[in-house]
């Protein structure tokens, strides 16, 4: 064979392998959309607090073991690109965050979230730290307790370089333990003959995930849904704070112990870049710039730019990784919320029992 007829051949083997990986990434994409689908579906049919991150996260895990059972799972997994996902999502998610609306209930909203944040952070580190969780999944763990449930866990994620099988782990018990959350809350609201305000900001600085914390505003009333909303939305909007000082401290205490003072550029570095995307569309939102059908339309591509990063992170994980987690965790995040709980109770009838 000829010098041209060798790289005709080479040229030829070079196309076909680039056609066999498009069909692939298309195959990719298709999967991806499908479980994407049905994870909307069941989201539709189920409890409200039970949320499309964990119907992702359950239909990635599945058809991840599917895949790597058949031997294809590497090649099927080109589109399931979960960190691109779950920074977009974030980004996006800066349109719910209006600091017009949480400045409309005064100091007092502001108040309760930095201060809830700032203890019920310290608390669960704390004891994260008694029962000797690895240092990340405590990252996570304090973040998602204390501002926002899932959002914060990616951003906290971002910082510390987490895990997938930790997030994830943490994405299953903030959902979990949301809808008991959303269901007993109002009912013990009641039974106490607690005034709106005060029901809502205890939901709001309480409940983790914003659709529970909704959920059960509605169970109590219109008063207590824009009080509980602006009281969860005060907390959204400490997001790039906690990124950043997780970022910062992760830095130089937990990679800095040779002695060596990390440069700006290193903090930097690490710096979760999607945070001040996160902070620039809240500000954009804030000044009025969208329309309320505008929001409402970011806030669904939001919503699908999670699922697909669920949808990947469950494709990733196994199982067993799942396992080596173990329950300490469990219990850690239990007791947090406990405290969460009667903090959040305490605070709110202070700044808006009265």
């Amino acid at each position: 064979m000829g010098g041209g007829e060798k790289e005709a051949a080479v040229n030829s083997s070079r196309h076909s392998v680039r056609w066999v990986e498009a069909l692939w990434l298309i195959a990719s994409l298709v999967l991806l959309v499908a479980l994407a689908w049905a994870t909307n579906r069941l989201a539709a049919v189920s409890p409200k607090a039970l949320e499309y991150p964990l119907w992702a996260a359950l239909l990635g895990l599945a058809a991840g073991g599917i895949a790597s059972a058949a031997g294809v799972k590497e090649r099927l997994g080109k589109a399931f690109r979960a960190e691109l996902f779950l920074k977009t999502g974030l980004v996006l998610l800066g349109a719910a965050v209006n600091l017009r609306e949480i400045l409309s209930v005064g100091a007092r909203g502001v108040i309760q979230a930095v201060a809830l944040v700032s203890a019920v952070f310290a608390f669960t580190w704390w004891l994260g730290g008694q029962l000797h969780l690895e240092k990340r999944l405590r990252a996570l763990m304090c973040a998602a307790v204390s501002i926002c449930g899932v959002s914060a866990a990616i951003a906290a994620a971002g910082a510390v370089l987490a895990r997938r099988e930790q997030l994830a782990y943490v994405t299953a018990l903030v959902i979990v333990t949301a809808l008991p959350m959303m269901v007993l809350m109002p009912w013990i609201a009641a039974a106490a003959g607690m005034s709106p305000e005060w029901a809502g900001a205890w939901f709001g600085g309480n409940i983790d995930t914003t659709a529970a914390v909704v959920g059960a505003g509605a169970m109590y009333g219109e008063a207590a849904v824009k009080v509980a909303s602006i009281v969860k939305m005060a907390q959204n909007a400490l997001i790039g704070v906690v990124a950043f000082l997780l970022a910062l401290y992760w830095v130089t205490k937990e990679e800095g112990s040779t002695g060596s003072r990390p440069s700006a550029r290193m903090i930097w570095e690490r710096f979760p870049k999607f945070v001040l995307g996160f902070l620039a569309v809240s500000v954009l939102a804030s000044m009025g710039l969208f329309t309320k059908d505008q929001v409402k339309d970011i806030n669904a591509l939001r919503n699908w730019a999670f699922t697909l990063a669920f949808i990947g992170i469950g494709w990733q994980l196994s199982f067993g990784e799942l396992r080596k987690i173990g329950l300490r965790p469990l219990l850690v995040y239990l007791a947090a919320t406990v405290f969460n709980t009667l903090l959040a109770l305490g605070m709110s009838w202070v700044l808006f029992g009265h």
